[in-house]
C-alpha cells in the first residue's frame, strides 16, 4: 500500500514520526516499476542499492543527521553517469559502458540522501520529441498507452506520472523537460543555462543542454533545484552566481506582470489548448496578476535556428563515439576508416545518424556562412526579443505544446512534423532562460494539456513562486 503525501516535506515528516517505513516505500515503488514493465520507463532498475540505502537513510532520520532530500525516491535519465553504473544513453553505441564517475547533479542529490532508484529511458542520446528513437524500445505514455510520452525525456516523465517514483531527473536541450512533462501531466522545471553542473552529463548539443527536474508539485521541483544548483570547478559553464533558498517558496500575494506571447497562440495551437490556457488566464485576472501582450518577432525562426545550431554541435560532442577509446567497436573492417564507419553505422540509431550529417553540412566549407554563422545571428536576435519583452513584464505565458500526446508511430517517419512540437520550447533554451512546465487540466480524449511559463536569466525564485501561486489560485 502507498503511503500518502502530497509532497516531500510531507513525506520526510511522516518518516520522522515514524507513520511509515522507508523501506516499505522503496519495495513498493520497486513493485509498481515491475507491474508497470510495459510502460518502458526504465532501462536499469537498483533494487539491491536503492534497498540498502533505504536501510541507511532511515537510520539516518532517526538519528536527526539526515540530509535535505532524505527518502526522496528519484529516477535519472540515462544520459547523467552514476560510478560503476551503465550509461548507455539508450544507444547500442554505449549498451555495455559503465560510467566511472558521477554527475556532479546526481551527487549532490545522494549527498543529500536521495535514493536513485533506476535509470530512465529516452530517446537516444537526448535526441528526439517522443521516446520512439531508444535502442530499449519506445516509452509509452501513463495516461494514454497508445500515445507517445514525449521526449527525450519521456521515461522520466512518465516515471513520474505512473508514480513510479517520487520525482526524475531529464535534460532539456530544446524542450525535453517541459514537452514530455506536458504530455505526461507533470511538473517539469528547466533551469537557467549555468545554474545546475553539466559535469557528468553526456553531452548532445553543450551551449543548450541543462539538468532539470520532474514532479508531482511545485515544492518538490524547489527543493531538488535548490540541492543541484551551485558553480561547479568540473563545468567552466557553470554560475557562481548565489542559489536561493527555493524550497522555502510559496505564492506570495504580490502584484505580478505576466506577458502573454502572441506569436505563441496563432496558427499550429490545438484550440483545446487555447482554450484552457485562456481559461487560465481568466480566472488569474481576478488576483493580484496583471497580463500584458508581448511581441517576439523572430519566434517564426527558432525551429531553424535551433536545429543548424545543435545539429552542428551534435556532429562535433558525438565525433568521440569511433570504436576506439570506449563504446561499440564493429568486426568486421578491412581498415581504420572501415572500423569508424561500420562502428558509427551499427552504433547509432537513425535519428542521430541524421542529426550527425545534418551537423557536419552546416559546419562544412562553403555552407558555415549560409547556416551556422547566421544561425548564430538569429539566436541573437531572439535573446534580444526576451530581454525587450522582461523590460516591461515579469514572466511570459505561452502553450508548452502545439497538441497533447500523438500517437505512437503518427510522426516518426515525418522528421520535420517531429522537429515542429517543439515550436514553443526551443527559444527558452536558444536565449538560455528558465521555464516550467504547467499541468492545467486534460483535453476531450483525457489527455494532459500544459502551460509553459519562461524567467529571465537567474529568475527561477520568480518563476517557482509564481507557479505556485497559479496552482494554488486555479485549483
Amino acid at each position: 500500500m502507498k503511503p500518502i503525501y502530497l509532497n516531500h516535506r510531507e513525506k520526510l515528516h511522516k518518516l520522522i514520526s515514524g507513520e511509515f517505513s522507508l523501506i516499505d516505500n522503496v519495495s513498493y515503488f520497486l513493485e509498481k516499476i515491475e507491474k508497470n514493465k510495459h510502460l518502458n520507463t526504465f532501462n536499469f532498475v537498483f533494487e539491491k542499492e536503492a534497498l540498502i540505502q533505504a536501510e541507511i537513510i532511515q537510520d539516518k532520520i532517526k538519528n536527526g543527521t539526515n540530509g535535505k532530500l532524505a527518502g526522496m525516491v528519484i529516477g535519472i535519465k540515462d544520459v547523467l553517469s552514476l560510478t560503476d553504473n551503465p550509461t548507455t544513453c539508450s544507444s547500442n553505441m554505449l549498451k555495455n559502458f559503465n560510467a566511472i564517475y558521477t554527475a556532479t547533479a546526481v551527487q549532490k542529490l545522494i549527498d543529500e540522501d536521495a535514493i536513485i532508484i533506476g535509470k530512465t529511458n529516452c530517446d537516444e542520446f537526448a535526441m528526439g520529441s517522443s521516446n520512439e528513437n531508444s535502442a530499449f524500445g519506445t516509452v509509452l505514455n501513463p495516461n494514454d498507452n497508445t500515445r507517445v510520452p514525449g521526449g527525450s525525456s519521456g521515461g522520466s516523465a512518465a516515471a513520474v506520472s505512473a508514480g513510479l517514483c517520487d520525482a526524475a531527473l531529464g535534460t532539456d536541450t530544446g524542450g525535453s523537460i517541459r514537452q514530455p512533462a506536458s504530455f505526461c501531466g507533470v511538473y517539469g522545471l528547466k533551469p537557467t543555462y549555468g545554474r545546475v553542473s553539466r559535469f557528468g552529463l553526456t553531452a548532445f548539443a553543450s551551449s543548450f543542454d541543462c539538468i532539470g527536474p520532474f514532479a508531482n508539485n511545485i515544492n518538490d521541483l524547489s527543493i531538488i533545484l535548490e540541492v543541484m544548483s551551485g558553480k561547479d570547478d568540473k563545468d567552466s559553464t557553470s554560475s557562481d552566481k548565489s542559489v536561493p533558498a527555493f524550497s522555502s517558496l510559496s505564492g506570495k500575494e504580490k502584484t505580478i506582470k505576466i506577458g502573454i506571447a502572441k506569436e505563441y497562440f496563432g496558427e499550429g495551437l490545438d484550440e483545446e489548448i487555447n482554450a484552457s490556457i485562456k481559461n487560465v488566464i481568466k480566472k488569474l485576472k481576478d488576483y493580484k496578476i496583471e497580463f500584458e501582450e508581448v511581441s517576439m518577432p523572430h519566434t517564426e525562426y527558432t525551429i531553424a535556428a535551433y536545429y543548424i545550431l545543435t545539429t552542428a554541435e551534435a556532429s562535433s560532442n558525438l565525433a568521440r563515439y569511433d570504436g576506439t577509446r570506449f563504446g561499440h567497436r564493429a568486426k568486421e573492417y578491412q581498415s581504420l576508416v572501415d572500423m569508424y564507419e561500420n562502428t558509427r553505422s551499427e552504433g547509432f540509431g537513425k535519428e542521430v545518424k541524421r542529426r550527425i550529417m545534418l551537423g557536419t553540412y552546416v559546419l562544412s566549407a562553403g555552407y558555415y556562412d549560409a547556416y551556422y554563422r547566421k544561425a548564430q545571428k538569429v539566436r541573437s536576435l531572439i535573446k534580444d526579443d526576451f530581454d525587450k519583452a522582461f523590460e516591461k513584464v515579469d514572466l511570459i505565458l505561452t502553450p508548452t505544446t502545439p497538441t497533447t500526446a500523438f500517437p505512437i508511430g503518427a510522426k516518426i517517419d515525418d522528421p520535420l512534423t517531429m522537429y515542429l512540437n517543439d515550436i514553443y520550447t526551443t527559444s527558452a533554451n536558444l536565449a538560455g532562460i528558465p521555464g516550467i512546465n504547467i499541468p492545467i487540466g486534460k483535453d476531450k480524449k483525457g489527455l494532459p494539456i500544459g502551460m509553459q511559463l519562461l524567467a529571465n536569466q537567474f529568475e527561477e525564485e520568480k518563476l517557482l513562486s509564481t507557479a505556485q501561486l497559479i496552482v494554488e489560485r486555479f485549483s
